[in-house]
């Protein structure tokens, strides 16, 4: 059972960060081995990606009723289309038949693939783009943020330094969030300001009034070439979803491992 909803929203935001290392292969659910250092560790995720435990319950009722033939890699990706749907969000089709990778890298994880919170527009334009998603793609992911909360570290200097930020959000947000570190540095708070336990098109209408926790939240919406995507799905509800699931669709696609590839792990926190 999901004990709440920010355990609810970890597989949604695993499975965005798992396509960006080596594809859709379930590497971020590895423990460390003596042959590898796992990701769970890696910078963008340590005490921040969460959800773990939900991933492997599932996994050993799954394992109960079909063993050897459902793959971590599609448990995640399932359970992240489903997190979205019970929040009130868009339902889709997922395709299934990833296999699960036997490694994981510490090192790919740590070594800025995965956009950092401090990230300019033309990074997450051309990190995305690396992966064959556009700009619009990667704004509509980017809504995956209307759930989920952030640790201080991610947000501090934007809420101390930034002028782009409404003064009364950034008060709210630095009462929990001390500017001397490290003090605060794991306190967490909403992604999403207005409706934090529901998916809707909100995070959009926050960034309109200045209201994105994290930098790279904000400049998709600070004069640049999204801003008109921001302002469209911040509108427009059903565009919003309709553009959400496509682009959860191409992510799902990103290199996965399939036929004799991978392998299908019995526990997800370790190879078989």
């Amino acid at each position: 059972m999901v004990k709440n909803l920010h355990e609810m929203s970890g597989p949604l935001h695993m499975d965005r960060y798992t396509s960006y290392i080596k594809g859709c292969d379930g590497s971020i659910l590895l423990d460390d081995t003596s042959s590898f250092r796992g990701e769970k560790t890696a910078r963008p995720n340590n005490n921040s990606v969460r959800g773990f435990g939900v991933v492997d319950k599932i996994k050993a009722q799954v394992e109960k009723v079909c063993p050897g033939v459902v793959s971590c890699a599609d448990i995640l990706a399932i359970a992240a289309r489903d997190s979205v749907a019970i929040l009130g969000g868009p339902d889709w089709k997922v395709k299934v038949g990833r296999r699960d990778s036997k490694t994981a890298s510490f090192n790919d994880a740590n070594s800025g693939v995965i956009p950092p919170p401090t990230s300019t527009l033309s990074n997450l334009i051309n990190r995305f783009k690396a992966k064959g998603l556009s700009a619009k793609d990667m704004v509509a992911l980017s809504g995956a943020h209307t759930i989920g909360k952030a640790r201080c570290t991610t947000f501090r200097d934007r809420i101390y330094n930034e002028s782009n930020i409404d003064s009364s959000f950034a008060k709210q947000r630095q009462n929990k969030c001390p500017r001397k570190a490290p003090s605060g540095d794991n306190n967490v708070a909403d992604l999403d300001v207005t409706t934090p336990t529901k998916f809707d098109n909100l995070y959009f209408k926050n960034l309109l009034s200045q209201k994105g926790l994290l930098h790279s939240d904000q400049i998709l919406f600070n004069g640049g070439s999204t801003d008109s995507v921001v302002k469209r799905y911040s509108s427009k509800p059903s565009s919003f979803a309709e553009d959400f699931v496509k682009a959860m669709i191409k992510m799902g696609d990103i290199e996965p491992l399939t036929g004799s590839d991978g392998e299908i792990r019995k526990h997800c926190a370790k190879p078989n």
